[in-house]
């Protein structure tokens, strides 16, 4: 009966909260109160699919949807991103009958790294994907070991882990277990044989503390490694990224299929390959994956094109507190051959911790916008003048750098006919403050 109930209950919540613009996680949250373990007493699917990690969860569940959906599958997932155990029980139970069937041939879950340990206490996931471990939120997540950690506790022998081989610490989770499934990268054009990153959480190998040796870097700790005194290394991967060119737009996978991108990112193609391999899993063909995917334009709004007056731009979504988000959203810019004009807004620090810390902006790696394809770099916000107090430990002209505190300002000084790119970096909380300035496009 109380699980009847907290469906029932949980369903007109949801249609009420639809009809005032609300109501991911409150149906959800009163469900839960009424019958704790619902999710243990409702008949899920045969397939499911979860996806945490530091950076990377929404895209690629996106991505994986979209691909499911292209070739043939109902999809149930969490599309609105409420992550945590409030959200996945109300997106659960609303695709529920009264008798806790969930209609659907695959169930898909964008998880919190931090309380996925609550959601599958309750279930295990067919296949657990783990995108990557870094830096993020330090009021919130501390260290990433941390959160190793809490992630670790929500594992079931029961799920086959999907694991980024390049991340040393989310590659540990497959240590001495069997059956699990490594996605990862073979050396890339675009790689350094040195550590270039403001910082490196990954120096020291997360077994034994001995100085970790690096034969590749991708970005940051990602990358090829190994540990001469305990052997822990990089797995062999079972699905692999074999070749990318930024500069043209495309990657191979394996060697023979071809996806070209719309975001020239390394970041996008990390996502891009757990879907993949996600995907191939739940036994979709290589070519139907790619023919899904290619030139895929993600609607999850982390990635918006937008035209100001006479010029076009990309406004780019990177986590404050998360500096290796901005580090790909700076060389993208940076690395734009067209030439860019590039915007950073700070005008709110974080969502739910309101305590004015601008430490984190030491750990980004502002030194990557030193480069001759970025015109001028205007910095805008609150937070404007700790960003420019930042700038002032780089290698960048002052000559280069305008300072708003005011962002239609900002925006008013990009309004012109210079024929650079637009490039636009901030947050969720600060993105919408620029695009109600301009024409966003579809």
């Amino acid at each position: 009966m109380r699980k009847t109930l907290a469906i029932i209950l949980c369903k007109a919540l949801r249609i009420i909260g639809k009809m005032v613009g609300k109501g991911s996680s409150l149906p959800g949250k009163y469900a839960l109160k009424l019958c704790p373990d619902i999710l243990a007493r409702v008949q899920l699917p045969k397939d499911i699919v979860a996806v945490t990690g530091s950076n990377g969860k929404t895209s690629t569940t996106e991505m994986i949807a979209h691909i499911l959906r292209e070739n043939g599958k109902n999809v149930i997932y969490n599309a609105e991103g409420s992550n945590q155990i409030e959200g996945v029980t109300t997106f659960i139970l609303a695709n529920a009958n009264i008798f806790g069937k969930v209609k659907g041939d695959v169930l898909l879950i964008e998880s919190d790294e931090r309380y996925a340990k609550y959601t599958f206490k309750y279930f295990a996931p067919t296949y657990y994907v783990i995108t990557n471990l870094y830096r993020d939120q330090l009021t919130r997540n501390g260290h990433p070991m941390w959160v190793y950690s809490a992630i670790k506790e929500s594992i079931s022998d029961k799920s086959t882990l999907v694991l980024n081989a390049d991340d040393p610490l989310v590659s540990l989770f497959g240590k001495d277990r069997e059956g699990t499934v490594y996605f990862g990268a073979d050396k890339l054009s675009s790689d350094s044989d040195t550590f270039t990153s403001v910082y490196n959480d990954m120096v020291y190998c997360p077994v034994c503390s001995a100085k970790m040796d690096y034969q590749t870097y991708h970005y940051n700790h990602i990358g090829h490694y190994s540990c001469g005194m305990c052997g822990y290394k990089r797995q062999n991967t079972a699905y692999s990224v074999t070749k990318a060119d930024l500069e043209q737009g495309y990657i191979e996978i394996d060697g023979k299929l071809r996806i070209d991108l719309t975001l020239k990112s390394l970041y996008n193609i990390y996502n891009i390959l757990a879907a993949y391999t996600a995907c191939s899993l739940l036994g979709i063909s290589g070519e139907g994956i790619a023919a899904s995917i290619n030139n895929y334009v993600l609607k999850n709004g982390r990635v918006i094109t937008f035209k100001l007056g006479s010029r076009r731009g990309t406004l780019l979504t990177s986590k404050h507190e998360n500096s290796i988000s901005y580090d790909m959203s700076l060389k993208l810019a940076a690395e734009d051959t067209e030439g860019s004009d590039v915007l950073i807004i700070v005008d709110s620090i974080s969502r739910k911790y309101f305590t004015s810390d601008v430490s984190w902006l030491y750990d980004i790696d502002f030194h990557l916008l030193e480069s001759c394809n970025v015109k001028r770099i205007i910095l805008a916000g609150a937070y404007a003048n700790d960003l420019a107090a930042r700038f002032s430990y780089t290698h960048i002209s002052s000559d280069k750098i305008t300072v708003f505190e005011s962002i239609e300002a900002a925006a008013n000084q990009l309004n012109n006919n210079n024929p650079e790119k637009i490039y636009v970096i901030t947050c969720f909380s600060d993105k919408g403050k620029f695009l109600e300035r301009v024409e966003v496009e579809a």
